[in-house]
Order: structure tokens, then sequence, then C-alpha cells
């Protein structure tokens, strides 16, 4: 196996080196973020660490890259408290990843890709049409990690919206059969095939 300890790790070459450890986690999940500013500016970003933190309440988290540059996304979060999460699937790959370009805030993403708003319920901010699963959220609470400047960001779900063939009876969503995407690092996509689904595990009686 290649081995590298953590000098010959912060001696890699720049770009070697974050494609090296961003791989280095695993799969991660795929997901197009979507605000609108106080001003109906939309945006959309993709994010690749939207992490479930717990069931009662509802609660997904995500990191926010340092905020000393612009963060479109994160000042409409913080002006109105709503985003909504959008799984990304085969069909979108490119435009989603395209997402990733950093347009002045004047400019939606949603102009120049062929995503598209979907608007559900009378919430603020817009879904992103077609997407097989879409989640309404509402911002909670954020923690600064100060070992690299990064935000995680806390939400609670208000609406959950599933393609029907995707949910199944004791509410497991099979995410295989809307062909939703997973990142390998900054820029690798994999369409993920449903393998089983395993019992719940007790200890071994000796």
């Amino acid at each position: 196996m290649t081995y590298f300890n953590l000098q010959e790790i912060n001696q890699l070459e720049h770009l070697y080196k974050i494609n090296l450890i961003n791989s280095c986690a695993g799969y991660k999940s795929a997901n197009l973020i979507a605000t609108k500013s106080t001003d109906k500016k939309t945006n959309v970003a993709i994010f690749s660490s939207v992490t479930h933190l717990g069931s009662a309440p509802p609660l997904l988290g995500f990191i926010l890259r340092p905020t000393s540059v612009p963060r479109n996304t994160y000042e409409n979060i913080f002006e109105t408290g709503y985003y909504t999460i959008n799984h990304i699937h085969e069909s979108i790959l490119k435009d989603a990843h395209h997402t990733s370009a950093k347009y002045e805030r004047s400019i939606s993403e949603f102009e120049v890709t062929n995503l598209e708003t979907d608007y559900k319920d009378n919430f603020y901010a817009p879904f992103v049409k077609d997407c097989p699963i879409q989640l309404a959220m509402k911002y909670v609470e954020e923690y600064e990690i100060k070992a690299n400047n990064t935000k995680l960001i806390i939400g609670e779900i208000q609406g959950l919206y599933i393609k029907d063939n995707l949910l199944q009876k004791d509410g497991f969503i099979n995410l295989a059969d809307g062909n939703i995407a997973a990142i390998n690092g900054l820029d690798g996509y994999s369409i993920p095939t449903f393998k089983e689904r395993l019992d719940y595990q007790r200890p071994k009686i000796f």
C-alpha cells in the first residue's frame, strides 16, 4: 500500500494534496443547496458535506468554507433563515457541478445552467426542479470550527418531498432507484447501485 505520513502530506503539491485528502474520506453526499436573498435573487451551489445530525428534531448539517470571501449561500441563509437541499441525480451532473464556479452575487446559477427553480407550498427558498428528494430547511444555529475557520451550519427539516417510487413501507428511501449521485473527492461522480439491507445488529450470546 502507498503510505503518507503527516509531514509528507503537508509537503505535497497543492492540487495533489487537495485531491488526496478530499478522496480519502470516502464517498460523500451530492446535494444542491438553493437559497434566495431578501431582494429575491436566487442562488444554487453544490455541497458534498450534508450529513444527518438527528431525527428528533430532524436536523441536518453541512460545512461552509471560510467566509473571508463572499459566500452567497451563507449570506442568503443568514438573511432569510431558509434554504433547500436537493439531491443531485444522474441527469443533472454537469449542471450541478458547474454551480461550483464562483459567480458574482448578481448572477444566479439558475440563469447560467439548465437547472430550474421549483417553488412549493409558499416556502421562501426555491427547490431544484425534478430532483428526486427535496428538503425545505430552516436555519437553527452554526458553530465555528477553529481548526480551519469553517462553519458547521445546522438546519431543521421543515418539509420533505420524495418521489413515490423511492419511498418504502418502513420509511427507508432507496436512493439508487432515483439514480442519485455520490461524490468521490472534488470532481468524481458515481451513481451507486443498491446491494442489500441488513438486519439491526445485537450482541452475540455466547
